[in-house]
């Protein structure tokens, strides 16, 4: 499986606005896009619940080719908390309920938007990744805040 590369983000940065998808770059993709010098294998999307915004995100899959199935078109469209799709152009994890996060509208008001892309803020980021309570998440946090200190100061 190759690494998430800018392309991609780019891809899905501008599919899911020409069908106005309300989303956030979230995990270590969202991280990256606020400059975190690592690699990842996926994106991870955090996904606004409400039905229109789902069946606007189905639409925007299957533009970039994802062969989204009925079932996994049901899934988005119910909000399921973790759909992962793996049968399009590169991985990609759609999140409706991601740990240590809320509500939607509040990651959104703390989004920060890097060249157009809605990205997670670094806090809810590493706050998800702590929640989650998975050993990768608990190998890359130790980092993932060290460069928070740094992006804080750059910001």
């Amino acid at each position: 499986m190759a690494a998430f590369e800018y392309r991609q983000a780019q891809e899905v940065r501008d599919a899911l606005a020409r069908r106005g998808v309300r989303y956030l770059f979230i995990g270590k993709a969202g991280a990256i896009l606020l400059g975190f010098p690592d690699t990842t294998q996926d994106v991870d999307l955090f996904v606004d619940r409400s039905p229109d915004n789902c069946r606007a995100l189905v639409a925007a899959l299957r533009e970039l080719g994802f062969a989204v199935t009925d079932d996994q078109a049901h899934d988005i469209e119910c909000g399921k908390d973790f759909v992962q799709l793996k049968n399009g152009p590169f991985d990609l994890d759609l999140v409706f309920a991601p740990d240590g996060i809320e509500r939607f509208e509040d990651a959104w008001r703390r989004r920060v938007e890097v060249e157009a892309f809605p990205v997670c803020h670094l806090d809810d980021i590493i706050a998800s990744k702590a929640a989650a309570n998975r050993v990768k998440d608990h190998e890359s946090l130790p980092r993932l805040r060290s460069f928070r200190a740094y992006w804080m100061q750059k910001r």
